[in-house]
């Protein structure tokens, strides 16, 4: 099995495989093209993000600047806007619902590492998806770390840091990130 398919399935992989340095460069080249985009070149930076992500929905925005590790991990659904300094290490599949908002300086992991230190430095890493519902708001300075999954019509508040699943229909906020109250 190559190293891109253990990634994808959440198994301990080589990141510094060849093609995956490969896949991350040419993230990496499309992203720059996109955070040097003139604020009216709209059909360029569209262009370039259906070159860069798996999936996207129309009627998307995204403010530059925005990095990724992959892009082609990432899955968004309709109507989509995420503010200014949008990060997603997408090692892991990313898969974002209809109607989200994403404010300002939010990110999202799936990368993660082993906790053994003596297996750390042989570049062994695996990932754990994650999925973001419809109809979700993300507050701005939110980290939303590896294996998380929110449920739909909720909203995280600003500066959380969202260690454990969030049901649907709910407010949630802190670090680590908790429920505040229900959503009639």
């Amino acid at each position: 099995m190559c190293e891109k398919q253990k990634m994808l399935n959440g198994e301990i992989y080589n990141a510094y495989d060849k093609d995956l340095v490969l896949l991350r460069n040419k993230a990496r080249h499309l992203t720059k093209l996109y955070n040097n985009t003139e604020p009216e070149d709209v059909t360029d930076r569209i262009n370039i993000l259906k070159k860069l992500f798996g999936k996207i929905g129309d009627n998307f925005e995204i403010e530059p600047p925005f990095n990724c590790d992959y892009g082609s991990n990432i899955h968004i659904g309709e109507t989509f806007y995420a503010n200014f300094n949008f990060l997603v290490l997408d090692d892991g599949l990313v898969t974002i619902g209809d109607n989200v908002l994403i404010a300002p300086n939010v990110s999202i992991f799936t990368a993660t590492h082993l906790l053994d230190p003596k297996l750390r430095p042989k570049n062994a890493d695996y990932t754990k998806a994650v999925t973001i519902g419809n109809n979700v708001w993300i507050g701005g300075g939110c980290i939303i770390n590896p294996g998380i999954t929110i449920g739909d019509n909720s909203v995280i508040g600003s500066g959380s840091v969202v260690t454990k699943d969030i049901p649907a229909n709910v407010v949630a906020v802190g670090n680590p990130c908790k429920i505040l109250k229900k959503i009639d």
